[in-house]
């Protein structure tokens, strides 16, 4: 049985995804498919080089060096094609921090700042504690699938948007935006100048006949005007370890980012973080791609089986994540009707679509990142639950 059959005890580990339950759910007695991290061991090689460092046993201050830097720079240009340079990054604990710090180094109190809804919940929670005023240009879904508005989008940066938050690939909906999308999306914000921070930290995880395009990697001209957030948390199921970073060329915009950091302690990684990134990025390619097929396989079964045996739900097509955004507009449910149903009858813990914005009130996110028995199970409880209405 290979790591990605094996099913891991995950309770009693502080586990926010296991050990959480009843907190977010009111129950125990749920099975787990919602906070996104993976119920998947991580790369062997990850593992050893902790265990190296762990029988090392002492773990003072820690330094980013240029070996630790190079494992990105290779990185990025082996899996996405785009050559950065070592001194174009800089870290933090987690792509949410560095968001923060995005917003606060480089827009004001009251500034505009466009998001697409629905969209990860972090992003409206950012702005509403900083006091930026949020704009949103909701995407439109047609035939399964979310587009642009693109007419939306250049009107709601003529009202005076400075910055713009991408998320590629999007979650919850599972786009990987095209290069004419994307190239789009550039004319735009150079046409207004504004500033733009990619959350890329899906960018690893895109499914066969997709292909993730950094944003900054459009040309020199859009990468002076981006800041893109990458981490090996996501792809690897490191996110307990805190490492991350963020890709800025423009100098001008990196010393204000590294400035705020600094002002905040957060312009570093823990020693465990450090090391992990570095392996994963070193050693962990092949165990990603027998991921990549994993997780086609999950996303496949999820469809088929929820289309072809109930009539109410349909599974928004994903291209990318291991999220899957379902919509449930045939239940005829509100929003807190949908999710007590899912809590109660199915007994899943899922994501309700409302905390992506109002346009997710019939749509519910479920992790696939699972062993198949589990997902099996998850997906048979909500079968049984919503024929049994």
């Amino acid at each position: 049985m290979g790591v990605f059959d094996t099913i891991q005890a995950r309770k009693n580990t502080r586990s926010v995804k296991w050990d959480g339950l009843k907190s977010v759910f009111q129950t125990k007695d749920v099975l787990p498919m919602w906070v996104a991290d993976m119920d998947f061991k991580s790369p062997q090689a990850v593992n050893e080089a902790l265990m190296k460092r762990v029988k090392h046993g002492i773990y003072g201050y820690t330094m980013i060096d240029h070996d630790v830097k190079n494992s990105i720079v290779n990185w990025i240009k082996r899996r996405h094609h785009w050559q950065i340079q070592r001194d174009w990054l800089t870290f933090s604990p987690s792509v949410i921090t560095s968001l923060h710090i995005a917003i606060q180094a480089l827009t004001e109190p009251n500034d505009k700042v466009l998001i697409q809804t629905p969209v990860y919940t972090p992003f409206f929670n950012v702005l509403k504690q900083h006091n930026r005023e949020m704009v949103k240009n909701p995407l439109v879904l047609q035939n399964n699938y979310y587009k642009i508005d693109f007419e939306d989008f250049e009107d709601k940066l003529k009202q005076g948007v400075k910055a713009f938050i991408l998320c590629s690939p999007h979650n919850p909906v599972g786009r990987v935006w095209t290069r004419d999308e994307l190239e789009e999306i550039a004319r735009l914000c150079l046409k207004y100048d504004v500033i733009i921070l990619t959350d890329e930290i899906h960018g690893d995880l895109v499914y066969p006949n997709h292909h993730h395009i950094p944003f900054a990697s459009l040309s020199n001209e859009i990468a002076e005007q981006t800041i893109t957030f990458m981490s090996p948390s996501k792809t690897f199921n490191l996110a307990g370890l805190q490492a991350s970073y963020m890709i800025v060329k423009n100098q001008t915009k990196h010393k204000k980012l590294t400035e705020h950091l600094k002002k905040q302690g957060l312009n570093t990684l823990n020693t465990m973080g450090n090391t992990a990134l570095e392996a994963a990025y070193n050693h962990g390619e092949s165990w990603l791609d027998e991921l990549i097929s994993v997780l086609h396989d999950h996303r496949n079964y999820v469809t088929e089986m929820l289309e072809s045996r109930t009539k109410e739900l349909k599974v928004i097509n994903s291209e990318g994540t291991y999220l899957i955004w379902i919509n449930c507009s045939g239940l005829k449910m509100d929003s807190p009707s949908l999710r007590k149903f899912m809590i109660e009858k199915a007994k899943v813990g899922l994501n309700p679509g409302m905390n992506y914005g109002k346009e997710g009130s019939q749509f519910m996110r479920m992790n696939i990142a699972c062993p198949r028995a589990i997902l099996e199970e998850g997906v048979n409880r909500i079968i049984t639950a919503v024929n049994e209405r």
